[in-house]
């Protein structure tokens, strides 16, 4: 009879046979999928292009936007970020935009805008490419999904405020509003900027795992985001919300590409694969349709092939046999 093994009796061996566990487990082979992706960099480039080339977008864009739009920009910005107070009253001062405003930035300007805050989508796509390890795509064939993401982006904004309230039913509603319009929101983006090389289903963990986890950090921000952006308004003036809101930012996106890393490990895995995407033709991990099975012919396809062969003569037509 094979002799058991003896428990662990030491803190040291439970350690090590805990640490052998982990590394042979599910959390063992994520973990060089998330350094080999540069999580904390992919964010912060993220933050810095959301930061230095969004918001400037919405600037401009609520310089052109009429009273209304303009106010409902400034309510859903409120409404992500939680600022009220002092914090509320500079962000509607930054968004207020008359008629000079309108011509110093001018058409040009708008347009130039709008071109440099295709580094964000940019950056976006760059992050789905090398958590799904494809090759970058050909500039010319992914230039106008990025103004497209930038377009829907920018209506997505606009919304937040009526969206979180569940336009006028319940917080409830409102949570689960946003929830279902983040899912979607990060569902359609990898796959435009992905251009369509992963299939819907392949994306759907990422797109939940994102989705939520952005959700749930920005309504856990409505909560304390406030309170730190009018402390650091008070102790560093109007510098002091910038940088928390960038500290903000880089942690919403260490969220979101954590949450699409850990949704291709799940789209891969087998698993993912026969239980849920089944049903549908897969992808393999490369972004190309799997390789169909071969085709069987039928039996004595080939031997009535090779008996036409036969009595075919040298340099007769295939399917016809030589003149006498």
């Amino acid at each position: 009879m094979a002799r058991e093994t003896a428990p662990p009796t030491t803190l040291r061996e439970r350690a090590v046979r805990a640490a052998a566990s982990l590394r042979a487990g599910p959390v063992g082979r994520l973990l060089p999928r998330l350094a080999a992706l540069n999580l904390v960099e992919g964010a912060m480039r993220l933050a810095a292009q959301a930061f230095l080339a969004a918001l400037p977008l919405l600037m401009t864009v609520a310089a052109f936007a009429p009273p209304g739009m303009r106010q409902l920009l400034v309510d859903s910005l409120s409404s992500v970020l939680g600022v009220r107070g002092e914090t509320l009253d500079e962000v509607k001062r930054t968004y207020a935009a008359d008629d000079a405003a309108r011509q110093s930035v001018g058409a040009l300007g708008a347009l130039l805008t709008l071109a440099s805050a295709t580094a964000f989508s940019r950056a976006l796509q760059a992050v789905c490419e090398r958590c799904w390890h494809l090759p970058r795509a050909p500039v010319r064939a992914a230039a106008w999904r990025w103004l497209i993401w930038l377009v829907v982006w920018l209506a997505f904004m606009f919304v937040q405020a009526p969206l979180r309230r569940g336009f006028g039913v319940g917080p409830a509603t409102g949570l689960a509003l946003s929830l279902t319009g983040s899912v979607l929101l990060w569902w359609w983006s990898q796959h435009l900027l992905l251009g369509g090389r992963i299939g819907w289903w392949s994306l759907l963990p990422g797109a939940l795992l994102a989705g939520a986890g952005t959700i749930t950090l920005s309504w856990a921000g409505h909560l304390l985001l406030s309170d730190a952006m009018q402390r650091s308004l008070d102790e560093f003036g109007p510098l002091g919300p910038a940088f928390t809101l960038l500290s903000w930012l880089i942690g919403v996106f260490v969220v979101a590409v954590s949450g699409m890393a850990l949704g291709e490990a799940v789209a891969t895995s087998a698993w993912f694969r026969h239980t849920v995407a089944s049903g549908g033709p897969r992808r393999e991990r490369s972004g190309r349709p799997a390789a169909h099975p071969r085709r069987v012919k039928p039996p004595g396809a080939c031997r009535a092939h090779a008996e036409k062969c036969r009595r075919r003569p040298p340099g007769g037509s295939p399917g016809t046999e030589g003149e006498t």
